[in-house]
């Protein structure tokens, strides 16, 4: 593979959280009083940063959602995602393939420390992670587009950004990608193909990856 370091995004690209994150989003939202639709939800907040969710409904509404929002919204997710939660079908052997061929990869996520965590361990794959292979929005001073993310994962697996490729699945994810001068391959399982329009390469199905990868 042409690429030195692997990083993929956790939500809806590792595990398929996305549709039970939303869901539960969009409802959460709606009963403090912004009504928001699943659809909404996904087109407006895909790939944010938390502190993201606070800057829009404020400055849509400008209403501040509650102090205890974050902790109130991850409760129910994690307590969702401990009954419902899947990988992504075909990403195990995509890791295979990658730890086969010598090629590092490692998480980059807007996602809390903790989220990635009960996600990674709900659907077995944090074996496959080490704990310094974890990178979260927490780690920097700003989320998604911004390329602080991926420039700190990039950084501390001691790998140039354009030798990186990003897996993302939000618009979000693949700006900050080529925010941070690394090509992106944008999934689009969930998202239109035109909304990850700045993407290297994109494809619908895990298997697809690795030849992407290899071009």
């Amino acid at each position: 593979m042409r690429y030195d370091l692997v990083i993929f995004d956790n939500d809806g690209v590792l595990v398929d959280s996305e549709p039970i994150s939303h869901r539960i989003l969009a409802a959460h939202l709606t009963e403090l009083g912004h009504p928001t639709t699943y659809e909404e939800s996904i087109r407006d907040y895909m790939g944010s940063a938390m502190h993201r969710i606070h800057d829009v409904v404020l400055e849509r509404s400008g209403k501040r959602l509650p102090e205890e929002f974050d902790e109130e919204f991850h409760a129910r997710v994690f307590a969702a995602f401990r009954t419902e939660l899947e990988p992504v079908r075909g990403i195990g052997s995509v890791l295979d393939r990658l730890a086969a061929g010598g090629i590092p990869y490692c998480v980059g996520s807007s996602g809390s420390h903790e989220r990635i965590r009960v996600a990674l361990r709900t659907t077995g794959l944090f074996g496959r992670f080490e704990e310094e292979r974890i990178f979260s929005a927490q780690d920097v001073g700003r989320g998604k587009p911004a390329p602080d993310l991926f420039l700190h994962a990039a950084e501390r697996m001691g790998v140039a950004p354009e030798r990186c490729a990003v897996v993302e699945d939000s618009p979000l994810g693949v700006a900050a990608a080529r925010a941070a001068g690394m090509d992106a391959y944008g999934f689009t399982a969930m998202t239109p193909a035109a909304r990850l329009g700045e993407a290297t390469g994109l494809f619908a199905e895990m298997a697809e990856l690795p030849a992407l990868l290899a071009k």
